[in-house]
Order: structure tokens, then C-alpha cells, then sequence
């Protein structure tokens, strides 16, 4: 046998497979069931995946908020947490980092994202107001609605196509918004810009277009307020994507983001690799003190906002983490892998791959449904009775209303979203739920719709029972 041949010192090796940045420390075992057991705990949770207890589920993609794993750094920052009630170390190491990072002179850490939107819409929102985003999440929508405002979108029409292909498809359209503004700006107090667009398929938003966005909105002195979960994810698409912006490491693109905003919101349970937490970040005096006077009610003193020093300081190692180039290829990736995958099988996604999910467009994957029926939940419960693999519906369900007939008042899009948790699951897990959702598409006209038996007022996803239509899906 002839000798392997030694590579010139000109040839530098370049892998095609892009590895997980990390090596495992300890391990957790996966909940594998019988299709009998997952039946019947679906039975007893009446058709809502949200019901179903973690134990049953093998592959849990429901959420990447608050999911993922933290580092070994994190971890030794946890024993270092300061738990004094006031002024603790902890809170000025978090609010170090987050102003190092968005610029804001005011940090307010909270419990999670939802806490901050619900702090901030109390104060600006209110009866007769408006709050216009690209798109409004489930909690945004819900907390601006709580406070009496009405929620209105202005994503660019290719982000209502789960079929069109778009670099960022999460971008506001500026014409839309500013001809709507031209009549309605004194009915707004601020304006929301979700980074990645989560309701949209985790499509992200351009350097630009926050730009542009901000220009606009200037001419009547409104504020632009990021939500900014997967921010570091925002920024990485951006490099990848946008015009002039490659030779930028994700920090300094990140770093102008924020700069072009007046304030953020942050469940830093997504790119914070946290557990727990968030916070709001305000460059304006008057709000940001009506916000710790809110906190104080709600949420607790304005150096700890429902934390532990703990949780503080993991937060603020995480954020600085995520930001490493080696692991946002590795994230951007190894969600694309999954999308790339499922496309060659002719699954029905919505188009591109988004940051932190692959969605599948359950409205094309049951065609023989009507929306109404409510097919991105029959998909759901599909998952999870076949492979265990536990999703989330982001459509009727969701978004959309029930009528005076009982029926749906349909959502413009019914998404299946496999949201992915930073560095918890491999590749071979990926690979099985391609598998597993490959064998659900196959039998997908065997499917049936369902209907909503009891919601509740708000959210009504979380907590709402469905009963089958003219079908059973526990039948093996």
C-alpha cells in the first residue's frame, strides 16, 4: 500500500461537518415510552401538548426559552452568587455586562420576558393606544392587549408566505408603516421590533431595516423598543446575510442594534442561556423610573426584579457566551441541517430556515384540512404520539379566535415550530426527529382535524382542551 500522501503546507484542512463547539460533562436520560403510554397521557391531557408532563416526551422541542444548557462557567458563576437583598455584586456583574452590551442607561432585571413586557405596556399602554411591531409574539400581544391597547403588525408581505424565500423576511415594511403612522402616530407610544421574528418562522431582521425603521419613527419622536430573545442569533443572520456587514464580528453588530433602539426587553431564557431571567433596558429617565416603581410591586427591589444573585450572574457569563462565532455557526447550522433534511423529503416548511427552529407549514402538510380545523395542532399530536417529540403550534391556535359558531376565525399561517434548545440535543437526535417527522408526513392523510372545547380569555393555547373531529388519533 502506498503512503498516505502529506499535505503540502499550502493545503489547510476545511471540514464539511460542522461540530458542536462543546463536550458533554453530565448527562441527563431521555423519557422513552410505548405509543399506549403517550396515548393515553395525551388522552388525559385532552389534546394540549402543553398539558402533557415532561416525562412522557422523549425529544422536547416546544420551547427554546429556558431550555438550553448552561457552560461549566456558568455553572461556577451560580456558586458565586450574591443573594443580598439590595445593592447585591451580583446585579452590578449583570448590569455590567447588559450595558456594555446595549448601551442603555438604565438596567431592570426581571423574571422572564414576558414580566418586562408586562412592566412597560402597563406604562405606555393603555385604552385607545396602539403598539405596531413587525410581529408580536403570543405574551407581547397579550400584555398589550391586557393594558387596553390594540396590537397591530407591519411585517413585509413575504413574511406572511411560509412558501417565498427572503433573506429577512422578519423586516417591517416601511411604506405600510409609515403611510398608517401618517394618520395614527399621536394613538402610539412606542413601537416594538422582535429580533428574530419568532411568530414568523424565526426569520430575522436587517441592520437596515432597523435603520430604516428608527428614521421613520423619529419624525414623531415615538421610541423603538427591541425584543430582543434570540438578538445574538439577529446578528449572526446579519453577518451571513446583509451587504457590508461580514467583516463584523456579531458583538459589534449586535452592539448597533441596540444603539439604534431607544430601549430592549430580553427573556434571557433564549440567548442567555438561561433558566430564568431577563430584563428591560431603557435610555429614558421618566420610564425607566416608573418601570422600578412597577417592578417593586410586582416583581421585587430593583437589583434583584425576581432573581437570585445566582441567576444574575449565570445570566451575565451567557451573555457573553453566546456571542462566540464558533457557536452561532454551530447554532445556525445545526437548525439548517434539520430544515435541509426535512426539504429533501418534501416536507412542507416555511422557507428559509429560520435561528432557533424549524417550522413546518401545517396548513400545506394537512392540505385536505380546512384551517379552521385547526391542522398545525393535529400535526402537533401527531409528533408526539408517533415519536414522542413534543412541538408547538404557532397558528389558530395561537393567533387565531373563536366565533359565535364555535368554528376558527383563522390566523394568516399555521406553523408547526420545532424549536431546537441551545446545546442539549446531538445530531443523531435531530436525525431521529427528521425521521419521525418524515413518517408523520407520510401517513398525513390519515389525519384529521380538531376543534377548541374550552379556552380561557388570554393564551388560550396554553390551557385550552380540543376534542378529535370525526377521527381518533390515539388508534394505533
Amino acid at each position: 500500500m502506498s503512503p498516505v500522501p502529506k499535505p503540502s503546507s499550502s493545503q489547510v484542512f476545511q471540514p464539511k461537518t460542522i461540530i458542536e463547539p462543546f463536550r458533554v460533562k453530565v448527562v441527563e436520560p431521555l423519557p422513552q415510552h410505548p405509543r399506549s403510554v403517550r396515548a393515553e397521557a395525551l388522552k388525559d391531557a385532552r389534546f394540549n401538548i402543553f398539558a402533557v408532563p415532561a416525562e412522557k416526551v422523549t425529544i422536547d422541542l416546544m420551547t427554546d426559552s429556558g431550555t438550553s444548557a448552561m457552560s461549566q462557567e456558568q455553572w461556577a458563576a451560580v456558586m458565586r452568587g450574591d443573594e443580598s437583598y439590595a445593592g447585591a455584586r451580583s446585579f452590578f456583574s449583570f448590569k455590567k455586562t447588559v450595558q456594555d452590551l446595549t448601551g442603555m442607561g438604565h438596567i431592570i432585571p426581571v423574571h422572564q420576558g414576558r414580566a418586562a413586557e408586562k412592566i412597560l405596556f402597563s406604562i405606555m399602554g393603555g385604552e385607545g393606544k396602539v403598539i405596531p411591531a413587525n410581529t408580536h409574539f403570543d405574551t407581547t400581544r397579550a400584555n398589550v392587549e391586557f393594558s387596553g391597547a390594540e396590537a397591530l403588525d407591519f411585517v413585509i408581505e413575504e413574511g406572511l408566505d411560509p412558501s417565498i424565500e427572503h433573506p429577512f423576511k422578519g423586516n417591517v415594511d416601511i411604506q405600510k408603516l409609515t403611510a398608517w403612522l401618517e394618520k395614527n402616530h399621536e394613538r402610539v407610544p412606542l413601537m416594538v421590533l422582535t429580533v428574530t421574528n419568532n411568530s414568523g418562522g424565526g426569520q430575522p431582521v436587517s441592520l437596515e431595516n432597523i435603520r430604516q425603521t428608527r428614521e421613520v419613527l423619529q419624525r414623531w419622536d415615538i421610541p423603538l423598543f427591541l425584543d430582543s430573545a434570540r438578538f445574538a442569533e439577529n446578528a449572526w443572520f446579519i453577518k451571513m446575510r446583509e451587504e457590508g456587514q461580514a467583516g463584523r464580528t456579531p458583538r459589534e453588530i449586535a452592539q448597533e442594534m441596540f444603539r439604534l433602539c431607544d430601549g430592549a426587553m430580553m427573556s434571557a431564557k433564549k440567548d442567555g442561556f438561561g433558566n430564568i431571567g431577563g430584563f428591560l433596558a431603557i435610555n429614558h429617565d421618566e420610564i425607566a423610573g416608573e418601570c422600578r416603581n412597577l417592578l417593586i410591586l410586582t416583581e421585587g427591589f430593583p437589583t434583584y426584579g425576581g432573581l437570585a444573585g445566582r441567576d444574575l450572574e449565570a445570566l451575565a457569563v451567557g451573555l457573553e457566551e453566546v456571542l462566540d462565532e464558533h457557536y452561532l455557526d454551530y447554532r445556525i447550522s445545526s437548525t439548517a441541517y434539520v430544515w435541509h433534511h426535512l426539504d429533501r423529503l418534501g416536507v412542507p416548511l416555511l422557507r428559509p430556515a429560520g435561528g432557533h427552529a424549524v417550522y413546518l407549514d401545517g396548513r400545506a402538510f394537512l392540505s385536505h384540512l380546512d384551517p379552521a380545523e385547526l391542522p398545525g395542532q393535529a400535526v402537533s399530536i401527531a409528533l408526539f404520539l408517533e415519536g414522542g417529540i413534543r412541538a408547538c403550534e404557532i397558528g389558530t391556535v395561537m393567533f387565531g379566535s373563536t366565533r359565535e359558531d364555535g368554528l376558527q376565525n383563522a390566523s394568516p399561517m399555521d406553523l408547526v415550530r420545532l424549536a431546537i434548545p441551545r446545546r442539549v440535543y446531538t445530531q443523531s437526535h435531530m436525525d431521529y426527529v427528521v425521521e419521525a417527522v418524515a413518517y408523520v408526513f407520510d401517513k398525513r392523510k390519515e389525519l384529521g382535524g380538531l376543534r377548541i372545547v374550552e379556552e380561557s380569555s388570554a393564551l388560550r393555547h396554553f390551557t385550552c382542551a380540543f376534542e378529535p373531529i370525526g377521527w381518533d388519533p390515539l388508534k394505533a
